[in-house]
């Protein structure tokens, strides 16, 4: 049809006029010789479990995802978000998702590390000096969703992945008493996720890996004596400082880690096309959503955690240089037992060495400014 409006037939304009004129308007409802019928259709609707507690923030950005999905969408596409252990327990979410179980999931790919190791790379150690928005990048422009795509075909899991959120670094961990040298983490009984059972295995300490939910109780009974999990918030709400009053900041165990939001691969291509383009736009808009409540949120619950009586204390640099060094030598194994892991990490580190060159002297120093600030004061 060109730009010009056309014109109806003159019949048909009169038969319109007659259907007008045999209508009657009762009760707010136009009724008449012929019935209208609504079109109104209900929404698709997709059930996604979280790996997360109800009460964690990593559940409310779960839940600030499918807020964006319904309203993009303009209400045709309703996401139910369900909290961890509602249909099956956390680590074996990736399962029920690529099985039809549950039509999508919000987790880390670390919980996935026992499938195949190479898919804790995206979270776990130091990322070859990058910060979990330039892993972002890589994975993005860099070639690490192909990767990641290949290694879910190579164990049929039949899932399709998103990954968004930069986390900032993340706590070495929670402990009795302040850690100041490597020899302080041998033998005690920690808690964490993917290669990081690795490194702190390296490092002497006796590794449990649990979900979120069981951590505090854990060590409440003495199972574990010290752990790590993400961030203030998280670790203020999920009960932390009831079991340890110190926090040791700074670590490359998990320094640029992010979320995954997985669908059932049948599910999702089942999607009208513009359906699948709300999810992208949503999980691109939650990326930036997630970063910035992060900032506010996890600062404020740092403050409210040392009003608490918690202690936070840096990582000294012994322990994080003993990092990296038990990080290469656990990559250089993993590269040779995994010819995956080895392409992964090469993607990565090719990436790095020009991303992080170009951020490194491009930067300025913050904390210069900052200080410079704040002395003024004091």
């Amino acid at each position: 049809m060109h730009n010009a409006i056309a014109k109806l037939p003159e019949k048909t304009t009169a038969s319109r006029r007659s259907f007008l004129r045999a209508t009657t308007l009762v009760g707010g409802a136009l009724v008449g010789a012929a019935p209208m019928i609504s079109v109104a259709r209900s929404p698709i609707t997709l059930r996604l479990q979280s790996t997360w507690p109800a009460r964690d923030i990593f559940h409310e950005y779960a839940l600030d995802f499918a807020e964006k999905v319904y309203a993009t969408s303009g209400g045709r596409l309703k996401i139910e978000v369900l909290p961890a252990g509602a249909v099956v327990k956390p680590f074996d979410l990736i399962d029920a998702v690529s099985k039809g179980v549950l039509d999508g999931g919000h987790a880390v790919l670390a919980y996935w590390y026992g499938k195949n190791s190479a898919m804790a790379l995206w979270g776990s150690g130091p990322a070859f000096g990058m910060d979990a928005n330039m892993v972002l990048a890589w994975h993005a422009y860099g070639g690490g969703k192909a990767l990641l795509e290949e290694i879910y075909r190579s164990l049929s899991l039949n899932v399709v992945s998103y990954l968004y959120g930069p986390m900032p670094t993340q706590p070495l961990g929670w402990f009795k008493k302040s850690i100041t040298k490597v020899e302080d983490l041998k033998g005690l009984k920690f808690r964490t996720a993917g290669l990081s059972i690795d490194l702190f295995t390296a490092l002497g300490a006796a590794v449990n890996s649990l979900p979120a939910g069981e951590i505090v109780a854990a060590m409440d009974r003495g199972l574990l004596d010290a752990a790590e999990f993400n961030n203030a918030t998280s670790d203020r709400e999920l009960g932390f400082p009831d079991v340890a009053k110190v926090c040791m900041l700074q670590s490359f165990h998990q320094s640029a880690e992010q979320f995954e939001i997985i669908f059932n691969k049948a599910k999702f291509n089942a999607l009208p096309a513009d359906l699948k383009a709300v999810i992208n736009t949503a999980v691109q808009a939650s990326s930036a959503e997630m970063s910035w409540k992060a900032i506010d949120r996890y600062s404020q619950d740092y403050a409210a955690l040392q009003n608490d009586g918690v202690k936070f204390y840096k990582t000294p640099d012994p322990i994080l240089q003993a990092q990296l060094k038990a990080w290469d030598e656990i990559t250089r194994k993993k590269s040779a037992e995994n010819p995956m892991f080895k392409r992964v990490m090469d993607s990565m580190e090719q990436f790095a060495i020009r991303a992080c060159r170009w951020q490194n002297d491009t930067n300025v120093d913050f904390k210069m400014a900052f200080n410079h600030a704040t002395a003024k004061k004091v």
